[in-house]
């Protein structure tokens, strides 16, 4: 691979996770996304407990992301053979530390009703 470029790295996570898990993922990312950027226009400021929870929940969601991966990619710690695959699993647990605290945060702004 003498360059890297965006359709290699989809190549690359489809198939790692499979062509219907990763655009699953990717979609539910999408609408995840969507829902938080309309919670925040809706709500026009952030609420300091609702972003409390959502960022307790961040080592949940880290360590969930890692494990994801480890039994996606049928590998293990024991795997892991440098410097950047230390890296790369860092990478994945701060994205899931924050998809989950993106999650969190929007769940509970849809479900819970604004104190008036």
């Amino acid at each position: 691979m003498k360059e890297l470029t965006f359709s290699t790295l989809i190549a690359v996570f489809e198939e790692m996770f499979g062509r219907g898990l990763f655009w699953a993922l990717v979609a539910a990312a999408v609408v995840i996304t969507a829902f938080y950027l309309y919670v925040l226009i809706r709500d026009r400021s952030l609420s300091m407990r609702k972003f409390l929870w959502a960022q307790l929940s961040m080592p949940v969601g880290a360590i969930a992301a890692v494990l994801f991966v480890q039994g996606i990619t049928n590998s293990a710690f024991k795997d892991i053979g440098g410097p950047i695959d230390v890296i790369v699993l860092l990478g994945v647990a701060a994205l899931g530390a924050i998809g989950l605290a993106i999650l969190v945060y929007t769940a509970q702004s849809l479900t819970r009703r604004k104190a008036s």
